[in-house]
């Protein structure tokens, strides 16, 4: 039997999936988590064998909350599950240690297959990512996109201000000062050649980077 854990602050969309994952025989959903705290306390908890991760949520989100599993929790694979496409989040999110990258477009027999893939130790990307991801080293595209600058802290710090949270919340949240998270944010802007949050914001909805039904 393969344990799954569902995260996504959807409630809408974990029934969902969880119907479609406890249809299939030997598959099984033993948590839903509507955050990226609440799903590292699961793992810590429980060690599920995967799980099912949305990257834009409120507090630290689903990249944070991946790294944190990774590190504690080694025997559990993560698939992110999420919204966003554009290089560099899947990229990013296989760079620090993540099991599979689907979109929520896919198929259910697509993420069947990848809950499967995973829990054997193998990796599962989505073919069109995959595809995307490769032709996009290929032409290399940097100069169209810009936030492939940015390293994955401050990816996740972006995110983060343009959903509307504050500096000191940003730094409560990943446990670093409001200095470090203020360098993270000008550094940002120097990359990416904008001068405040309302540029970066726009730039970010401009380039596809924002998941707009949680704005």
């Amino acid at each position: 039997m393969i344990n799954v854990l569902l995260v996504d602050d959807h409630e809408l969309v974990r029934t969902g999936i969880s119907r479609i994952v406890n249809d299939v025989r030997g598959l099984n959903v033993v948590g839903e988590a509507s955050s990226g705290e609440e799903a590292f306390q699961f793992c810590r908890t429980h060690t599920p064998d995967v799980v099912l991760m949305d990257m834009n949520m409120p507090g630290i989100g689903g990249l944070e909350a991946t790294k944190k599993i990774i590190r504690y929790c080694p025997d559990v694979k993560v698939v992110m599950l999420t919204v966003h496409t554009e290089d560099p989040f899947p990229s990013k999110v296989m760079q620090i240690g993540a099991h599979g990258f689907l979109t929520k477009m896919t198929r259910p027999d697509e993420m069947i297959q990848a809950i499967r893939s995973v829990h054997v130790g193998q990796r599962f990307i989505a073919p069109e990512i995959a595809q995307q991801m490769a032709l996009s080293q290929l032409n290399g595209e940097k100069n169209d996109k810009p936030f492939e600058l940015l390293s994955e802290r401050e990816l996740q710090i972006m995110l983060m201000i343009t959903k509307g949270e504050k500096v000191q919340d940003i730094a409560e949240q990943l446990n670093l000062s409001s200095k470090t998270v203020n360098s993270y944010r000008y550094r940002m802007f120097e990359k990416l050649n904008v001068g405040n949050d309302v540029e970066l914001t726009h730039m970010a909805i401009r380039h596809r980077m924002l998941d707009m039904e949680k704005l």
